[in-house]
């Protein structure tokens, strides 16, 4: 029998879709759910079901950002050959792209253990869901905004690239979350620090997703399960992208940081009175 059913792997898609791009923690909120629905949070094969149903969130990504992925990556392959590309921002753009997704592989490898283990606690989530939700205000508060998107360079790209091994180290922090508030920290403004968060999430979620497939599919979640997820998760993802980026050009991240600490706050509640085992 399948660790996940059909019907958990949709609402865990919904969860994904919703939450992958918001900084407020795809995979707390994830582990938060399958604790609610009596699903081992560290489970070998539930663990790999989430980085399995990320994949389609980065579909979403790819689909939503086609125009400039297209562009981005034609301008790279033109550089391989022509010297006069290489001068050109999307050349270098892709190359920072790759360079800054190396610490994180890096990190994930190595700490894949405490990663599947120790770091999978809920408290751990707790915990992280509120200490990013202060720094993501301190980066908001602090970033003069004053810089856009083709105002990136190598630097900001390895900052942001090597903020997201605080969302891999401790689930509850975000991603998205680490990203952006790097971002903001470097003054970029708030839609290039998504969009840039965006473009960074593509190699890494997509690498962790194929990586974990075989853990899911040998260990006990059936491949009708992790289809559902992915499929839901594609389609709510793709919903989200459009509306944070609307959001993002007009508010503060406030919305998203009081959000966290509600949630957070909750969860420590419900593990500290066993309603939720870690």
């Amino acid at each position: 029998m399948s660790a996940i059913s059909v019907g958990q792997a949709a609402v865990l898609g919904i969860v994904e879709g919703v939450t992958e791009f918001l900084p407020v923690s795809s995979t707390g909120h994830l582990k938060i759910v399958e604790g609610l629905m009596h699903i081992p949070v560290d489970d070998k094969s539930v663990v790999g079901f989430s980085a399995v149903i990320q994949v389609g969130a980065i579909a979403a990504v790819l689909v939503y950002f086609f125009k400039d992925i297209k562009r981005i990556v034609s301008a790279w392959f033109r550089g391989l050959t022509n010297r006069e590309e290489r001068y050109h921002h999307d050349y270098k753009f892709a190359w920072w792209v790759i360079a800054a997704t190396v610490p994180i592989v890096l990190v994930g490898l190595a700490a894949k253990p405490l990663i599947d283990g120790p770091l999978a606690s809920l408290w751990v989530v707790a915990g992280s869901l509120i200490v990013g939700s202060a720094v993501m205000w301190a980066a908001d508060q602090m970033g003069r905004h004053k810089r856009g998107e083709d105002d990136t360079s190598f630097k900001d790209a390895m900052w942001v690239g090597c903020s997201q091994i605080l969302a891999l180290l401790f689930p509850g922090f975000s991603r998205s979350g680490a990203t952006m508030s790097t971002a903001l920290i470097l003054d970029l403004d708030r839609v290039a620090a998504t969009r840039l968060s965006f473009f960074l999430g593509i190699p890494a979620l997509t690498g962790a997703g194929i990586y974990e497939l075989k853990d899911a599919l040998g260990a006990g979640v059936g491949a009708a399960p992790l289809a559902v997820g992915t499929i839901v998760s594609f389609v709510v993802a793709y919903a989200s992208i459009a509306w944070l980026l609307k959001f993002v050009a007009k508010h503060s991240f406030n919305a998203f940081v009081i959000y966290r600490i509600v949630i957070g706050v909750g969860l420590l509640g419900l593990l500290a009175t066993d309603v939720l085992s870690a």
